[in-house]
């Protein structure tokens, strides 16, 4: 099957890619590889997914929708996995301007593209922040979305309402995944895992924000590569929409919503812990109120993506933390 995956030497991209690409899958990667973080860290990623032959690549932005256009052309890609954004709640306060370029028009384009040469999947991801202030625990598809509270949050709400609005109008066969708190080897350096970690490692202080009082629905890597995999072929159409959906979300478009989550509860301290335990260090801990367009909490109700894929997330937290701490101690020697 020939897919092309955005965002390819992010953290999500590379392990999909990799994953597919040792089923047999031929891949076609794009990535502008921008330095939002450490770039030697896509690049490693890169360096991996380069060695398969069955995998081509792109270096460019989504906004340059003329380069999509080419590798479209070229490729012929049948299912389209869209994952390349500009990520980061915190950031996003401090550049808006670039997540309207990158998440909005970035993902603008890539539905125009995908539309006019007639992929028969198009998944994008989404997030679990887009709950936003919602109150009502765990977070379910239905539950309406109307309070986000980041720049990052609302460009990924806008995403989805844009997405289904093409998909009602071009019947364009569209799922949005909603990623709950993604961890694991080769994650990102913004993250919570890799800065307690860093700064454990270091004898320097963490930041832990709302004092510790919140927590988060951990994911670990390979369950959310899992549930992608088993949807590639479960392409939506109106007609089979209100099986798998609450019929209020959508009844015309060939679309739908999906939590892609581990549904387990995980305090932000015990989390901690488990790092200081593995590591056998203590953190010096530096105890500070909830940043502006934060959560205290997240919790994911997988239920639409387990009827309709048999999604079963096997990895808990603690043997999470372990992969990523192996893996960490390992590449930064």
């Amino acid at each position: 099957m020939k897919i092309l995956i955005t965002g390819s030497s992010g953290f999500i991209g590379f392990h999909l890619s990799k994953k597919l690409l040792d089923k047999g899958h031929k891949v076609y990667g794009y990535d502008s590889m921008n330095n939002y973080y450490d770039v030697k860290l896509k690049k490693a990623r890169y360096n991996i997914l380069k060695k398969y032959k069955n995998f081509s690549f792109s270096k460019n932005k989504l906004e340059n929708k003329n380069s999509l256009e080419k590798v479209f052309k070229k490729f012929k890609p049948k299912i389209v996995i869209h994952l390349a954004a500009q990520a980061g709640v915190r950031y996003s306060i401090e550049k808006p301007r670039v997540y309207l370029d990158s998440n909005i028009i970035g993902s603008y384009n890539i539905i125009e593209v995908s539309k006019k040469f007639n992929v028969k999947h198009l998944i994008m991801a989404s997030s679990s922040s887009v709950y936003g202030a919602n109150k009502r625990i765990p977070f379910k598809e239905t539950d309406k979305t109307e309070t986000q509270l980041s720049i990052y949050a609302a460009t990924k709400k806008s995403n989805e309402s844009m997405a289904h609005s093409y998909s009602n109008i071009w019947k364009v066969p569209i799922t949005m995944l909603r990623f709950f708190t993604v961890y694991g080897p080769w994650g990102r350096p913004d993250m919570a895992l890799f800065k307690f970690t860093k700064g454990i490692l270091a004898n320097k202080k963490i930041d832990i924000y709302n004092n510790g009082k919140m927590y988060r629905d951990f994911t670990y890597i390979d369950d959310i590569v899992d549930g992608i995999r088993l949807l590639i072929n479960k392409i939506p159409n109106h007609k089979n929409f209100g099986k798998y959906n609450d019929d209020s979300l959508s009844s015309v478009a060939p679309f739908r919503i999906l939590n892609i989550g581990n549904t387990k509860k995980v305090f932000l301290l015990d989390f901690i812990k488990e790092i200081e335990k593995v590591l056998g260090k203590k953190a010096i801990r530096n105890y500070m109120p909830l940043q502006k367009g934060d959560v205290k909490q997240t919790l994911s109700n997988t239920n639409l993506l387990k009827k309709l894929t048999g999604y079963n997330p096997k990895t808990n937290y603690k043997s999470g933390i372990k992969k990523f701490l192996n893996w960490y101690l390992n590449y930064y020697n």
